[in-house]
């Protein structure tokens, strides 16, 4: 026993020696990164969304299932109210007047309103008239523009002021209505209490009753959402406030108020609704994937009322359980065992920590901010960690290479490289290629019109189809900016034809993108075209992000003017936009001459060339006529040759603006563009 843990101790020796200082370094600070993510995973992004997504499921779940709750009555309006009345914003304040006296004869224990009282209606001496007289708790909405602008103007906020006011008496009195969501726009905490802020509803409510609850006084945890047993017996009794309104009708609805808190507000589908733990998947009983404000209200109070306070994790518990999950991380890379053995020990200990969240909460624990995909993020860390700083040199440079070239490069030259690692240089060398940029018109507009699912489902389609263009055509993709693609020939390798196999790709790739638009889906505004620019010269080229990082990519002015050309298009009628430098060396004849620019930010002009291989040698050789004929100042023959447009090419754009620029510039004078 003692010398098998002395050989063991003496193999740890010996590998923390080869990896060298600096190996151990990075080693050192990945295992930080490892635990600091498994311990704060809540608070960052895409880790976040995907711990809310977890807890969302944790919580619905577990959810108590309950029978109508006999403390609690919501009063809402309804859109058949908003008809009734005539009114929609404010809502109508007379049949409020009238439903709060209903209620005060009834005997109901405490009232709380959910509608803001902020600009002043003719209704409101009936209500301020009724409220004065009122026996029963009343709690009048509060907000203020500093804590919810989104709710209240600062104008709004004073008029509800002088309201309450005007209304306040022993027994009416302000509650906070302040609801807060998370960054994904879910409420699943319970409010802060800001200074300046009365109590908010619930515990308002409470206070006045003697329900009050001490432990929820600052309480900051979870909202307790419950489900119905059923469609028809909901969580809440809802009652339209028209209903309770009618002296005819409201007593047959009596013992849905008498001893009961009533909550007031308004249910219409497009106001004064928030997502939930339930809106994932919608509530598994109702189907419904949000819930109206005083709802929301409403559970709270229930939650309080029960004294359903959770236990909290503590934070030790937390920190022992990342510590076990970056320690389990670099055991099982460590590990030496049989390919399905380590496979079977991943997935059980992924599963472990998937699981283990659920249990902990299904014991009454509250799991908002238990880490889950935390300890799987801060495991696959450690495991990276450790893996890489054990690999041997060589064996880190060939992964490298295989794991980014073939997304990049096209197949023949990634092949190449795999054969000849050290053709790929690693810290940037001087190269002449051709750089292409393209872009997609008006795409940013349609972000702000089309939903975010749409839109990842677009630009993917997009995206790949202009990139296996670049791969099809022997280029190597640099990026992606947003929808624009930049990429470039010449780089790792080059070969003999790069000109030519790069003109074609950006002529595929403008084809491409009106493919793209053709079969968008139905529902979709229309998509602009795709413009690309492409240039000859010289640039760096190689990995900048270090050996760690894979980012192969080009650096220069030729890369600059290539995205200049790109942005050309749209003031010069054209979709692809080739310099001179790079029209010469792609043995084509494909091209007409679109004058000579001079690109913004660019002190010297630029000859620039479309590739029309569609279009008839007369229309060519006329956009070569006129551009020959400004070169040699003969104002005369541009404007006849100008004349000819509309005989030979009635609907070409870009060549009745070459026309245009060229008469309105002097001889071989470029155009500037803005």
């Amino acid at each position: 026993m003692p010398d098998s843990a002395g050989n063991v101790a003496q193999g740890v020796r010996r590998g923390l020696k080869q990896l060298g200082p600096q190996r151990m370094v990075v080693a050192a600070v990945l295992l930080a990164l490892a635990l600091y993510l498994a311990l704060n995973s809540w608070k960052l992004p895409l880790l976040g969304d995907a711990e809310r997504a977890l807890y969302d499921i944790r919580a619905t779940s577990f959810a108590p299932a309950t029978d109508p709750d006999q403390r609690v009555t919501l009063v809402v309006y309804t859109a058949d109210t908003n008809r009734k009345t005539g009114k929609i914003s404010p809502v109508d304040r007379s049949i409020l007047a009238k439903a709060l006296a209903q209620i005060d004869a009834m005997g109901a224990k405490g009232v709380g309103i959910d509608i803001l009282f902020d600009s002043p209606q003719v209704e409101d001496a009936e209500l301020l008239g009724v409220v004065h007289g009122m026996k029963t708790p009343v709690f009048l909405a509060y907000a203020d523009n500093k804590t919810n602008p989104e709710a209240i103007t600062w104008e709004q906020e004073q008029d509800l002021r002088r309201f309450i006011a005007t209304a306040k008496t022993t027994v009416v009195q302000p509650a906070s209505i302040l609801l807060e969501t998370d960054a994904d726009g879910v409420a699943r905490y319970w409010p802060r209490q800001y200074a300046g802020l009365p109590p908010l509803l619930s515990l308002a409510l409470t206070n006045r009753t003697g329900d009050a609850d001490p432990q929820f006084a600052g309480y900051r945890g979870r909202i307790r959402y419950r489900t119905p047993t059923s469609v028809d017996r909901p969580v809440f009794d809802k009652i339209p406030i028209d209903m309770l309104a009618d002296p005819d009708l409201a007593p047959l609805i009596a013992d849905k108020v008498q001893g009961r808190y009533l909550l007031i507000g308004g249910d219409f589908s497009d106001f004064d609704q928030f997502y939930t733990p339930f809106s994932r998947t919608g509530n598994a009983v109702t189907g419904e994937t949000r819930m109206i404000g005083v709802e929301v209200h409403a559970s709270m109070l229930a939650q309080l009322l029960d004294k359903a306070m959770p236990a909290t994790v503590p934070g030790w518990a937390k920190l022992i359980g990342a510590l076990v999950a970056v320690g389990l991380g670099v055991a099982t890379a460590l590990a030496r065992t049989r390919t399905w053995v380590l496979a079977l020990a991943v997935i059980a200990q992924f599963a472990g920590f998937l699981v283990f969240p659920f249990v902990v909460e299904r014991a009454g624990f509250d799991t908002l901010g238990f880490p889950a995909t935390g300890w799987v993020v801060g495991w696959l860390v450690a495991f990276t960690a450790v893996s890489s700083a054990l690999r041997a040199i060589n064996a880190a440079q060939r992964e490298f290479a295989q794991g980014a070239l073939g997304k990049y490069l096209p197949r023949s030259i990634a092949s190449e490289i795999m054969r000849n690692p050290e053709r790929l240089s690693l810290h940037g060398e001087k190269r002449e290629i051709f750089c292409l940029f393209s872009d997609l018109e008006g795409f940013t507009k349609l972000t702000h019109a089309v939903a975010p699912e749409m839109i990842a489902r677009l630009l993917n389609d997009y995206l790949d189809r202009l990139s296996a263009v670049v791969l099809e055509h022997g280029g190597t993709l640099d990026k992606f900016v947003g929808d624009a693609v930049v990429a470039f020939w010449g780089a790792p390798l080059s070969k003999p034809d790069d000109g030519e196999r790069a003109v074609k790709a950006a002529r595929a790739m403008y084809l491409a993108g009106e493919e793209f638009r053709r079969n968008v889906p139905e529902g979709v505004p229309p998509i602009g075209r795709t413009r690309v620019g492409l240039h000859f010269g010289e640039a760096i080229v190689g990995n900048f992000g270090g050996e760690g990082r894979i980012q192969y990519t080009a650096l220069g002015d030729a890369m600059n003017t290539a995205a200049r050309l790109e942005s050309a298009n749209k003031p010069l009628d054209t979709t692809v936009l080739v310099s001179r430098e790079a029209m010469e060396r792609s043995g084509l004849d494909w091209f007409r001459p679109m004058g000579r620019v001079t690109l913004r930010g660019r002190a010297q002009p630029v000859e620039v060339f479309e590739p029309v291989p569609d279009a008839s040698d007369e229309a060519k050789a006329l956009a070569g006529e006129i551009v020959a004929a400004h070169d040699a100042g003969d104002a005369a023959a541009v404007r006849r040759l100008t004349a000819r447009i509309d005989e030979i090419a009635q609907s070409d754009l870009a060549l009745k603006n070459l026309a245009g620029r060229l008469a309105q510039t002097e001889e071989g004078e470029s155009h500037v563009l803005g």
